[in-house]
């Protein structure tokens, strides 16, 4: 059977053009762990099989949730089981199409939003990571770039014009596979890494920088600053007016603690408050935050649909802001959400441990989970 579908992207379109329904017919436990989410989204899960016992003795517009409204897209792990449901959806004269390719196809969805000022920002919906594109004259940068996502960046720089020079990580991440290696591999950019990856046991060859030193880029510089909280190693970037600020600060909340070492989460902790208060609110109101993060339900302000926000704004919006240290550590070492899912293994990974291939990229599906909410 093959139903009408939406391709990962037309699905993309559709949440940020308004309010969309979802049906996972996946296990339940794999629904709640990750699922299609958006600010608009309602997201509800009937198991696949129950619609094909429907096929045989029943009705299968019956097992749609209530709360679900038509148009309907079914979603499965890779877009069979849903192209079936799809189906007997569409026979029973409910208005539904499958998501082509499932979750994994979802999973690989990068959508780019040019901001503009030599600024190219790189969203991955089904987890809220964000990656960068610098550029200035013929050359360019990228910061935090997916493992999953090399080509795409290699390709874009190629379209452009640009010569890629750096390929930088702003510290040793836990949510996804870093692709800083494969893709110095893929154009010949430099890597480039917080030298205090080298106390988290970094095992590859990389140009370590520290606080105060900048990358040429062009006839400009991205300036490396110091921010450990969220890991010990982390640094925010400098791009003129713009604060890329990593894992440091998200536009809706700030970075958890507890990925590096839970048992010194509360130093960590410390040692965040103490960055954001001390460094990153020294800034201009007007400087420009670009995250490495955002949630399901952040707003979007930026140009092109993008994600930014003058650094004032953010300051007013985060309820963290006028705790006091205690408080503050109190409220990132508490009620904490799940880690992100094999965040230890992608660790390994991401320091070179291991070996980064297909099997490394399978680790990382799943939700995001390195903020803590604070709006």
């Amino acid at each position: 059977m093959t139903s009408p579908s939406v391709t990962p992207r037309e699905l993309y379109d559709r949440i940020r053009a308004g309010s969309v329904s979802v049906l996972d017919v996946r296990d339940r436990d794999e629904f709640e762990a990750w699922h299609v989410d958006g600010p608009d989204v309602t997201a509800a899960h009937a198991p696949y099989m129950e619609f094909v016992s429907a096929q045989v003795s029943g009705d299968p517009a019956d097992l749609v949730p209530d709360e679900l409204d038509e148009p309907i897209v079914a979603v499965c792990a890779v877009g069979e089981a849903s192209d079936e449901v799809a189906g007997a959806l569409r026979d029973a004269g409910v208005d539904a199409v499958n998501l082509e390719g499932g979750m994994e196809a979802w999973a690989d969805l990068v959508v780019a939003h040019d901001l503009g000022d030599g600024i190219v920002q790189y969203e991955r919906p089904s987890s809220g990571c964000l990656s960068y594109l610098l550029h200035d004259g013929d050359e360019a940068a990228v910061v935090d770039p997916l493992a999953a996502a090399v080509d795409r960046y290699a390709a874009d720089a190629a379209d452009r014009g640009l010569d890629l020079r750096w390929a930088v990580d702003t510290h040793v991440h836990a949510d996804h596979v870093s692709g800083v290696r494969a893709l110095a591999d893929e154009t010949d950019a430099e890597r480039v890494l917080p030298d205090g990856a080298t106390d988290r046991g970094l095992a590859y060859d990389a140009t370590l920088v520290g606080d105060g030193e900048a990358l040429g880029v062009g006839h400009r510089e991205l300036v490396v600053r110091r921010a450990p909280g969220h890991t010990t190693e982390l640094v925010v970037l400098e791009w003129g007016e713009y604060l890329l600020s990593a894992d440091c600060l998200f536009l809706d909340g700030v970075g958890r603690p507890d990925l590096e070492d839970a048992g010194r989460a509360r130093e960590l902790a410390g040692r965040q408050y103490d960055t954001l208060h001390d460094r990153l609110f020294a800034y201009p109101d007007d400087t420009r935050v670009l995250p490495g993060h955002v949630e399901a339900s952040t707003e979007r302000r930026g140009p092109d649909g993008g994600f930014a926000r003058a650094l004032g704004a953010v300051r007013e919006e985060l309820d963290v802001t006028d705790l006091s240290r205690e408080a503050f550590v109190e409220r990132l070492t508490t009620d904490l959400p799940p880690r992100p899912a094999n965040y230890e293994e992608i660790v390994a990974a991401n320091l070179g441990e291991r070996a980064v291939d297909d099997e490394a990229l399978e680790l990382e599906r799943g939700p995001n989970n390195c903020a803590v909410s604070s709006t």
